[in-house]
């Protein structure tokens, strides 16, 4: 196989190394060692007098090959990992005898900026990123960018830029000092390697980012900015340690000098590599990736067909978050309600979510004034006839949303996508009045809608393939991560969670704080425990769901009167702003002692607290309402909901918020461990019943000790149709 770095030596005396591994030149071992090997090369020769590094045109290097970590996580072989920041960074490239200059365009990230910091020079393009991306799996950098980087931009952006993982533009670079220069395009190679010679002539400096002082404050004023954001990331992200090990490597740079810091990151770097925090993290990367391949959508050579306008029904909460999303990313939206009234409320709430958006810093002026005339209202259907695709996101009725598929295929052209945001109707039964079920599909999206990064895609045997690639493509365009799942009630992501808040309810019901429970779950990483998560997303929402999920899942239900009982006690959640939290505008939710009465009636109602109040641990408590969640994905595995258990795993991440160092519930459930959690399930089952029951498929999967996530082995049936099909 060719070489994945060429070296190309020019009548001017400047050896050009050159990193060519399409897609993003990602730095697997193969071309850190052609790296080395031609600058050795380099170095050899008499007719190399200095050396630009560059990559393709689109992209320097995309960083480390990710790919590494996962074959590590597996095999626990350290070779994966490649000792270079010393031998490559620091011997090779920055203490060598002829200067290096890196020319960069588009991505320099993680290992790619790395190797950049440790040239003599930075030469960008214009639409260049630079990035340390490290700790968004789980570690820090590893080819010394604790230590270039504070030494090149000051320690408090270095501590912003890798903690944060935040890119900055080449602009910004060129401002901060990281960056050189800023050119065109077409002048890169040309000032870089000019830029080479005059460093090789000693016409500009020859400077090693490693011995660099000027841009690093005193000893004791760095000490003081590290330990302030120490204190804050133990509040921020309690059950990690890779920002901490981040903030070691730092000191130790600033405090004993680089050399010193470098030998301590590559330390930090493989005890980070090992934890559970890193290998959840990497494999939320990959999942995060994987959902872009759907069997039978994405092989079969069909192309997305374009979405240009696009028809909103219902402007309340979720309706004005899709029309913003769609809006923000150029689609033209019409946004259909029912009376001007509902449609003034909705049209504000769309420029209020632009605004906000705005204020953050996430969308300019020009684009908030674009996306609004993108934009229009309407009281009919006359504007539907020539729209891409209709969005139907009114209430959760089912003869409502039957009526409206009548009407909306009558008026839409034949190509349009007839979609629908329930969060928890089957779909067979939203389009059975209609004759264009091919076309009818679901589209969920999570509250906030123009916020929440998830949408998830529902199919119906019916749903054509064409559909579901559109849609797919336009969860990408508006930024979302798009999951296919099959059609159930509350499909993937609420049917799997349904007994997050039916095993905290089980537990008030067995005589347990709620605001303990809701602490557990908190400290656990949710964002919020089920008792508060249900004040927020509002009880007219809980109400409906369970319903549902009663009618469809009944004999493994938790059916308590908690819920019913706050409502008949005047309490909304934060919608009035009483629930189980007071909530008062400027301050934290706190919790309701008044709230009290009402448990206890609770209590009296269900009557399963037989032998007096339950002693748990805190770890009984959070397995007492996660393991149930476990089997319930246990279900949806076995029912193929989802293509594969990474594709729960990441939409729990993202649509549920479990926390992505765990890396999703069914990989966190592998790492506790089926027989643990069956076990569990059984003895509770035995004391409190059927909500507990374990599933089959996690029964099988723990008696025969594999994964949950591992997919089944064919059955001898199937085998046997296989072979009788030839």
């Amino acid at each position: 196989m060719a070489s994945r770095v060429s070296l190309e030596v020019g009548d001017d005396g400047v050896g050009v190394i050159r990193i060519f591994n399409p897609p993003v030149n990602a730095l697997a071992l193969s071309v850190l060692v052609a790296i080395k090997e031609k600058y050795m090369e380099a170095m050899r020769r008499d007719d190399v007098k200095a050396i630009v590094l560059t990559g393709q045109s689109n992209a320097f290097s995309g960083g480390f090959d990710v790919r590494n970590f996962q074959e590590i996580h597996r095999t626990g072989d350290m070779s994966f990992l490649p000792e270079i920041s010393v031998d490559l960074v620091c011997n090779t490239i920055e203490d060598a005898k002829k200067p290096s200059v890196v020319a960069i365009s588009g991505q320099a990230i993680g290992g790619g900026l790395e190797i950049s910091m440790g040239c003599h020079a930075r030469i960008a393009t214009p639409d260049a990123v630079l990035c340390q991306p490290e700790l968004t799996v789980g570690i820090i950098p590893g080819y010394g960018g604790t230590q270039r980087l504070p030494r090149l931009v000051g320690l408090p952006k270095a501590i912003e830029m890798l903690l944060l993982s935040k890119p900055i533009t080449a602009k910004e670079g060129k401002e901060l000092g990281l960056i050189d220069a800023v050119v065109s395009s077409e002048n890169l190679l040309r000032v870089a390697r000019l830029w080479a010679l005059d460093i090789a002539d000693r016409c500009k400096p020859w400077m090693t980012s490693l011995r660099r002082t000027d841009k690093l404050c005193s000893v004791p004023e760095a000490r003081k900015i590290i330990e302030s954001v120490r204190q804050k990331m133990k509040v921020i992200a309690p059950n990690v340690s890779h920002h901490q090990a981040c903030l070691d490597a730092l000191e130790e740079g600033i405090v004993f000098g680089g050399h010193a810091g470098i030998l301590k990151e590559s330390r930090l770097i493989h005890n980070l590599i090992y934890t559970d925090t890193c290998k959840g993290l990497v494999h939320t990367f990959f999942a995060e990736r994987a959902v872009s391949k759907v069997p039978n959508v994405t092989n079969i050579k069909l192309k997305p067909r374009p979405i240009r306008k696009a028809a909103v029904i219902g402007g309340g909460l979720m309706g004005s978050g899709i029309a913003t999303a769609l809006i923000q990313s150029d689609i033209s939206v019409i946004l259909k309600e029912v009376s001007s009234d509902f449609l003034e409320k909705g049209m504000k709430a769309i420029a209020e979510n632009l605004q906000g958006l705005f204020n953050e810093g996430s969308l300019t002026e020009d684009k908030m004034d674009k996306a609004l005339s993108l934009l229009k209202g309407v009281l009919d259907y006359s504007e539907f006839g020539d729209v891409d695709m209709v969005i139907e996101a009114v209430v959760e009725d089912v003869q409502l949303k039957q009526s409206l598929f009548s009407e909306i295929e009558k008026v839409c052209p034949p190509h349009c996508i007839l979609a629908t945001n329930t969060s928890t109707i089957d779909l067979n039964i939203v389009g059975e009045k209609t004759s264009s079920q091919d076309r009818i599909v679901g589209a969920h999206f999570f509250s906030p809608a123009h916020l929440m990064p998830l949408l998830e895609i529902v199919r119906t045997e019916k749903t054509s393939a064409q559909v579901i690639l559109d849609l797919m493509t336009v969860g990408r365009a508006i930024n979302k991560i798009p999951v296919v799942v099959r059609n159930c009630t509350a499909f993937a992501v609420n049917r799997t969670f349904f007994p997050y808040t039916q095993g905290a309810q089980l537990l008030v019901s067995l005589g347990v704080d709620l605001y303990r429970i809701d602490q557990v779950l908190s400290e656990f990483g949710m964002p919020m425990g089920p008792f508060q998560l249900q004040d927020v997303a509002g009880y007219g929402v809980a109400v409906a769901i369970n319903k549902m999920i009663t009618s469809a899942f009944g004999g493994r239900s938790f059916e308590s009167p908690l819920l019913d009982l706050m409502i008949a006690d005047g309490r909304r959640g934060k919608a009035n702003g009483k629930g189980y939290y007071i909530y008062e505008k400027g301050s934290k939710p706190k919790p309701d002692p008044s709230v009290q009465p009402i448990i206890q009636e609770c209590i009296r109602l269900t009557n399963i607290m037989h032998g007096g109040k339950v002693n748990l641990s805190d770890q009984e408590i959070l397995e007492m309402v996660l393991f149930p969640v476990v089997n319930e994905a246990c279900r949806v595995l076995d029912e193929g909901v989802v293509v594969q258990a990474s594709d729960l795993d990441i939409a729990t991440v993202l649509g549920m918020s479990f926390p992505s160092y765990r890396g999703g519930i069914v990989f966190w459930a592998d790492s506790v461990g089926p027989l643990y959690i069956y076990e569990s399930l059984k003895k509770w089952e035995v004391e409190y019943g059927g909500f507990f029951k374990p599933s089959q498929y996690l029964e099988e999967r723990a008696s025969r000790d594999i994964s949950l996530a591992q997919p089944a082995p064919p059955s001898t049936l199937d085998l046997d149709a296989l072979i009788a099909s030839f």
